[in-house]
């Protein structure tokens, strides 16, 4: 598979397994190991976490299976988040949802993580949303001691605009490495507002959650959803692609920021659908039907 060089000593397989409903997905440790190394085996390596992930549960989760085969952890790329604060049982001590990008938050979180998931080190920590309390000295001294303890390889965002990255990248001494962002052909306000192109501007790889739009245009009655599924039909036919999930992929895919899509799914055949999405192509013309149907009118 595809590797996306984040920096000199860090790349990122080019689909990505993410994890947000690994605890609804009921699998044993061993069956969550096997859904692992299938991943590693088809070249998947990067996975995507989140400290409230299942209610706080699946970064333990994934830890529990990679403890029964400990050597693979070296094989792979994880990558979590911190920053949201959500009531939980499993978190008494959280009484409201807030956010919190304290230096104590970000260190407290990063060392349950560690616990979590059975690992001494995380390969790249992202803020999980931008945080209008947010002290960008406090983030960045937070940061700076984590990469020097060796706890954390390198640092990125998420769901960060332009203004709110450049903020948080002024405090820093070293470059955030990615911003995983909403993207897909049924949301495209990050394409639009500026976002993709800071990526493409700092040579940055953004990594994109609900590639296929959490679902809504395999089901959705909305007027966009219903255009959308009419063209990617009709270019599924063209491509003789399996589906139009496979379609979706492969819209991200062929764009020129270097896109990294998330494929949250706990299911092998699902998984693979992303993963040979990578070689249907798309010419210029499909591409951008795609583009005009999400728009609902044609391009200026």
């Amino acid at each position: 598979m595809e590797r996306i060089t984040m920096s000199e000593d860090l790349s990122f397989s080019r689909i990505i397994h993410g994890l947000w409903r690994l605890s609804e997905w009921n699998q044993s440790k061993e069956e969550t190991l096997s859904l692992i190394q299938f991943c590693l085996e088809q070249g998947i390596t990067t996975f995507d976490h989140a400290d409230i992930y299942g209610s706080y549960t699946c970064e333990e989760m994934f830890g529990d299976a990679l403890s029964l085969t400990p050597s693979i952890r070296e094989k792979m790329e994880i990558v979590t988040k911190c920053g949201i604060v959500l009531p939980s049982t499993n978190r008494p001590q959280h009484q409201t949802h807030h956010y919190n990008t304290s230096k104590k938050h970000i260190l407290s979180s990063v060392e349950q993580s560690l616990k979590n998931l059975r690992t001494d080190y995380i390969d790249v920590l992202l803020i999980h949303r931008p945080d209008p309390f947010m002290n960008g000295e406090e983030v960045a001294e937070a940061f700076i001691q984590l990469k020097k303890e060796g706890k954390v390889r390198h640092f990125g965002v998420s769901n960060f605009k332009v203004h709110q990255w450049n903020m948080l990248q002024s405090h820093l001494p070293f470059p955030l490495v990615t911003n995983q962002i909403e993207l897909s052909a049924y949301n495209l306000e990050n394409m639009e507002d500026g976002t993709l192109n800071l990526c493409q501007e700092k040579r940055i790889a953004p990594m994109a959650w609900s590639p296929l739009a959490g679902g809504n245009i395999f089901t959705g009655q909305d007027d966009k959803a219903l255009r959308l599924r009419e063209t990617l039909e009709k270019i599924q036919e063209e491509t003789n692609a399996e589906g139009i999930d496979s379609i979706l992929y492969a819209w991200l895919l062929h764009h020129p920021a270097r896109i990294m899509p998330i494929a949250g799914s706990g299911k092998k055949e699902r998984i693979q659908t992303a993963i040979d999405s990578r070689s249907i192509t798309l010419n210029h013309d499909q591409w951008f039907e795609i583009l005009r149907s999400s728009m609902g009118h044609d391009i200026p």
